[in-house]
């Protein structure tokens, strides 16, 4: 089925005003056609915003030749899309706040981690508020907004039935969450989309960021990454099939973190306990460009229980992201893992006052053995523990024990299919 998705609500819209609202420069990053530019300029049209963008190489060269000039130009209020390809401007543009420091003042946009981009960062400190978007949540397609995150952290889920999402699950899975993509019939012109857009972005943003000489091998480490998602990062395996050393390829990685493609999930720790697993987790940004890499539809992966399993945990740990991304609290994500073999595999931690653990199983089924994880991060943390889940393609939620939860996967993701 396709979607039109110029019909779905961004549920980080609001958070977008409240920061126009306070602060002269607004930026929202994340991945190219994840919707930034269609957001800024849904909210800049009914507020007098003029649209300037940087992939214009005339509008880029004249930023680049006089940027006192270009930024005292600009009208009063004015989105700037895909503002790091103008980094020589960063500067212009903190004078230009400081001699007029009106609140919504820059509305920008940017394809590369922002946090990352040191003259950006630098030049506009206490002067930008940041907004991360992802590509569309589950929710946001299903058109109302989950309060799952809010239950996890009151560990409070009532007893009840729902349908299995069953063959529907693998199908969300590769579709992913990317706008463009989802407007194409699933299978052959979906995965043509994604695999155009990862090579686009390689030939495009990942060549302004670094000069790279081997170039063509980003797609396929790409590629080897999404054969490794949801697992421990190594660079050793992620290396073998190139003629490249292990530094080479961890610095390729960060490359592809910076435009937003994959993520290393640092491990959660605690001085009570001991014997953890320090390394980080891989996580690409999308199931549909994981699926399109690996040549997988939804029945092929449905066949696949192996990567099944591993596409269908970042899926889920990708919907937590984006929903938490408009949530009221700040959340830091993590993964938990211990040399006896106890894991969780999603671990988040709510400002200082709390910490939530979810497990994902690729079953219709749920067993007390399948809790031993939580139970370990609950007696680590005590108090401090919010609550824990298990997440599973069945039909009940029920209480596991003290604050301990099974909970269908439909009560993540929403919907009626």
């Amino acid at each position: 089925m396709m979607i039109d998705t110029t019909l779905y609500p961004r549920f980080v819209e609001p958070h977008l005003l409240e920061a126009l609202a306070d602060s002269p420069a607004v930026l929202i990053h994340g991945p190219r056609q994840c919707g930034k530019t269609t957001l800024a300029r849904i909210v800049g049209a009914s507020r007098g915003y003029r649209y300037v963008t940087f992939d214009d190489d005339v509008v880029r060269a004249a930023a680049e030749e006089d940027p006192l000039g270009f930024a005292a130009g600009l009208p009063a209020r004015v989105i700037l899309d895909e503002v790091q390809r103008a980094p020589s401007l960063f500067t212009a543009l903190k004078m230009e706040i400081d001699r007029r420091r009106t609140p919504g003042r820059f509305l920008l946009t940017g394809s590369t981690h922002v946090l990352l981009v040191p003259k950006l960062s630098e030049s506009l400190a206490g002067r930008l508020q940041t907004l991360r978007l992802h590509p569309l949540a589950q929710c946001e397609l299903e058109q109302r907004d989950s309060d799952f995150l809010d239950g996890l952290f009151a560990a409070r889920f009532a007893i009840e039935h729902t349908a299995r999402l069953g063959d529907h699950l693998p199908v969300r899975i590769v579709a992913g969450g990317y706008p463009a993509a989802l407007t194409r019939p699933p299978g052959r012109r979906r995965a043509n989309w994604y695999n155009d857009h990862v090579d686009a972005l390689v030939q495009h943003d990942v060549r302004d960021l670094a000069s790279i000489r081997k170039l063509e091998i980003l797609p396929r480490l790409l590629a080897g990454a999404a054969s490794q998602t949801a697992r421990m990062f190594n660079a050793s395996d992620l290396a073998a099939p190139f003629e490249v050393s292990r530094p080479t390829i961890r610095d390729y990685t960060t490359l592809l973190e910076r435009v937003f493609l994959l993520e290393r999930v640092p491990a959660w720790h605690s001085n009570r306990l001991s014997r953890l697993i320090k390394r980080p987790k891989l996580h690409l940004c999308d199931t549909g460009i994981a699926a399109a890499l690996l040549g997988l539809d939804g029945p092929a992966l449905a066949y696949d229980r192996s990567l099944f399993g591993q596409l269908l945990e970042t899926f889920v740990f990708q919907e937590l992201r984006r929903q938490a991304s408009w949530n009221d609290a700040r959340m830091s994500f993590h993964h938990f893992r211990d040399k006896d073999g106890a894991e969780v595999d999603i671990v988040i931690e709510r400002g200082a006052t709390g910490v939530a653990g979810v497990e994902v199983k690729a079953s219709g089924t749920v067993r007390a053995g399948d809790f031993r994880g939580l139970r370990k991060l609950r007696e680590a943390l005590g108090e401090r523990f919010a609550g824990g889940v298990v997440l599973y393609d069945g039909e009940a939620t029920v209480p596991f024990g003290d604050r301990l939860f099974a909970v269908p996967l439909r009560r993540l993701v929403g919907g009626a299919d």
